[in-house]
């Protein structure tokens, strides 16, 4: 298991999409200045900080809202067989809230909570970036 990034659900995307790559001086990995996603990177280091816009959580979970008093973070962890993984935390208690499932076309992914109620996404990558 790898650690991918830490994605925090935002309302206002453009504008936080300009604090982290202007005001921190985060890289951008594609220039989506409008969502509905962005990975920003760190000078070094592998994970990240990534942009979800929580409307299109919202979609994916049916629970989120559009407001800030919802979900305001999620922990990305990439695995490399995502059935598997989820039939292994399952038999230790662990239950799914979505998933696995497609995400988009380069990816699976499942959900669930921590103990305190803290998102988590289990993703497998189908296709890496060119």
């Amino acid at each position: 298991m790898e650690l991918a990034q830490i994605r925090l659900l935002v309302s206002d995307f453009a504008e936080c999409y300009r604090f982290y790559a202007e005001v921190l001086g985060l890289k951008p990995q594609s220039g989506a200045v409008d969502g509905p996603y962005e990975k920003f990177s760190p000078a070094t280091g592998s994970a990240g900080i990534a942009l979800q816009d929580r409307a299109m959580m919202a979609g994916i979970l049916g629970e989120l809202s559009d407001e800030a008093t919802g979900h305001r973070s999620l922990v990305v962890l990439r695995v490399d067989d995502l059935d598997a993984y989820c039939e292994q935390i399952a038999s230790r208690g662990a239950t799914l809230l979505h998933g696995p499932a497609p995400m988009t076309d380069r990816m699976r992914v499942a959900h669930l909570k921590d103990p305190e109620g803290n998102l988590v996404e289990l993703q497998e990558w189908l296709l890496l970036r060119p």
